[in-house]
């Protein structure tokens, strides 16, 4: 049991990790280095992003960081276990709303921007980009700052899992 304790919640913690992290990394670099792109070279951009992102590694660090979360939270409850509840707890909660958010704001701003079509069909890139950018930035920042309280929490639970093994 100890075993499953531990794996699952640095499990837990690595993929919560690189996601706040991809999310950071869009927050402070993909996305400031876009802005100053042209209209159709931003919308292509991440249009051609949206569809490489949808692949087994992004899928295993994304739904594997709900379910370890999720694992972790269960085998702590019994026993011994259950110092670790409180942060496990609140982590699993920060990375709900990570979800949350995402599926709420992110998924369909990016579903309306492949359906805007082929960057050179489109007559109005720079509407197309009104529409998309603004408020992806600003959830894509509450996904990294969620992401990242949930790391942080996972962090602390495993400092308490260690000062209990």
């Amino acid at each position: 049991m100890e075993t499953a304790r531990l794996v699952s919640l640095i499990a837990a913690t690595i993929t919560t990790g690189l996601v706040g992290g991809l999310f950071y990394g869009f927050s402070v670099a993909v996305m400031p280095g876009l802005r100053a792109s042209s209209d159709r070279t931003a919308v292509e951009t991440m249009q051609r992003v949206n569809v490489a992102i949808l692949n087994g590694w992004f899928l295993l660090g994304y739904v594997g960081s709900l379910l370890f979360t999720g694992l972790a939270l269960g085998l702590h409850l019994p026993g011994d276990g259950r110092r670790a509840l409180l942060p496990l707890a609140g982590a699993f909660v920060a990375y709900v709303l990570a979800m949350a958010v995402t599926a709420r704001v992110n998924i369909p701003l990016n579903n309306a921007l492949e359906q805007a079509g082929p960057v050179d069909r489109i007559t109005d890139p720079a509407a197309v980009r009104r529409a998309f950018e603004e408020r992806w930035v600003r959830a894509n920042v509450w996904r990294t700052v969620l992401c990242t309280v949930a790391f942080a929490l996972l962090t602390w639970a495993l400092a308490l899992h260690g000062g209990h093994a």
